[in-house]
């Protein structure tokens, strides 16, 4: 790989670690949040929650867009609302007796930032290269990112929170300067003939085509991209409430004790990410190892769930999980033609995001009936994660064939 994508890889994956630092670094903070604002558990998982479900049904039209204008055209001024949105939170924690609503509205903000900068990542990688191999690569590194902020979050944000409980909101328009700084003077788009702007009818006639010869593969990705995020901000959610209510460990310990099962999920993504590109059908064998070991880690939870099980075999599922979502972006960027790149892997980002919204409140309701319940629903959503890949998604070989069949129309 060049020197000069290296550079413009490692500033675009300044994006994913900045709208994760935005995010994951609230986890640790939720319980001192709900503290001071004195509200219960599940309102406290809406801050969390709201970020999401806004993305969820924004990210789709930023994917369209960033497939008609241009991927930085979209990216810049999202992640300039992502900001605005931080800056709205922690004002409104700085300044108002009761800010909750407005936190919450500043977290709607962020949502929409978030929907047109990390989703438009996976397209731009793979516009960037036209190797499958250095692809591959190149999405390892951004995954990495994504990953590494999901690392540092817990630290930075339970170090922030020692000082004010809301600092980390401040902090949010702090990160994302850094990256809009980055993206517009290091990311160089590779140059693209004008094009008209498609009727919204023949861009839906297009998108109905690609669905209908690769629905079955597609919603597989969704599918499991959805329940990889539900049990992993799930189980977050859980891990900072249980070590600061059963063990009462806070603060930056709390945070660098979140930080373990995700380093080892990031350490795990970028070799992962590194090597799947190495073999054309490794990639669907790679997620059904890295759901395995998720299942097995919450089957030996149920069993034995001591504090020193609970962080080891949670370090189990970090590495299952990080070394599954690189070959799930790959799959997906590998395989749809780039006029459609940024559509398609805007509804795989969705589906992601909806697994964001919905772990951190359904656990909260898990954490009501049982603990047992976290592991037994951890272990089933990956376990048939598993099996949807093993029964859905063929390899590129396969893929391939199928593809000389038909042709996806392109966007034009």
């Amino acid at each position: 790989m060049e020197a000069r994508k290296k550079l413009d890889l490692l500033a675009l994956s300044s994006v994913p670690l900045v709208m994760t630092l935005g995010n994951s670094m609230l986890i640790p903070v939720l319980p001192l949040i709900s503290k001071n604002l004195k509200i219960n558990s599940f309102q406290v998982s809406l801050i969390i929650s709201v970020y999401s479900i806004v993305a969820i049904f924004l990210i789709p039209i930023a994917g369209y867009l960033s497939d008609r204008f241009g991927r930085k055209n979209v990216m810049v001024p999202c992640l300039i609302i992502a900001g605005i949105g931080g800056a709205v939170s922690g004002w409104a924690s700085w300044k108002m007796d009761d800010p909750f609503m407005f936190i919450l509205l500043g977290r709607v903000l962020q949502g929409i930032g978030s929907a047109g900068a990390a989703p438009v990542v996976i397209p731009l990688v793979g516009d960037m290269f036209t190797e499958d191999e250095q692809i591959t690569a190149g999405l390892g590194l951004t995954e990495t990112a994504n990953t590494a902020g999901k690392v540092l979050s817990p630290v930075i944000g339970a170090t922030l929170a020692t000082f004010i409980w809301f600092l980390p909101f401040l902090f949010i328009p702090f990160f994302s300067a850094i990256s809009v700084f980055l993206v517009i003077f290091l990311v160089k788009v590779p140059k693209k003939k004008e094009k008209e702007i498609e009727p919204i009818k023949e861009f839906l006639r297009s998108v109905k085509e690609c669905f209908k010869h690769n629905g079955k593969w597609l919603f597989a990705i969704f599918l499991v991209g959805g329940i990889i995020m539900f049990v992993l901000f799930g189980i977050l959610f859980y891990l900072s409430d249980m070590l600061e209510k059963q063990y009462a460990i806070d603060g930056v310990k709390k945070g660098l004790l979140l930080a373990i099962p995700l380093l080892a999920l990031s350490i795990s993504s970028f070799i992962s990410g590194k090597k799947i590109g190495e073999s054309k059908n490794l990639m669907k064998i790679v997620i059904v190892v890295g759901m395995g070991l998720v299942t097995v880690s919450f089957i030996a939870l149920r069993i034995q769930h001591s504090f020193f099980y609970l962080i080891s075999f949670l370090v189990i599922t970090g590495i299952g999980i990080g070394i599954s979502l690189p070959s799930l972006d790959a799959i997906i960027t590998q395989r749809i033609e780039k006029d459609q790149r940024g559509t398609m892997t805007s509804f795989y980002s969705s589906m992601r995001f909806i697994g964001v919204a919905a772990g951190p409140p359904a656990y909260s309701y898990f954490m009501t009936v049982s603990d047992h319940l976290i592991y037994y629903i951890s272990g089933g959503a990956s376990l048939l994660a598993a099996i949807v890949v093993i029964v859905f998604i063929k390899s590129k070989d396969h893929h391939q064939k199928d593809v000389e069949k038909w042709r996806i129309p392109k966007l034009v």
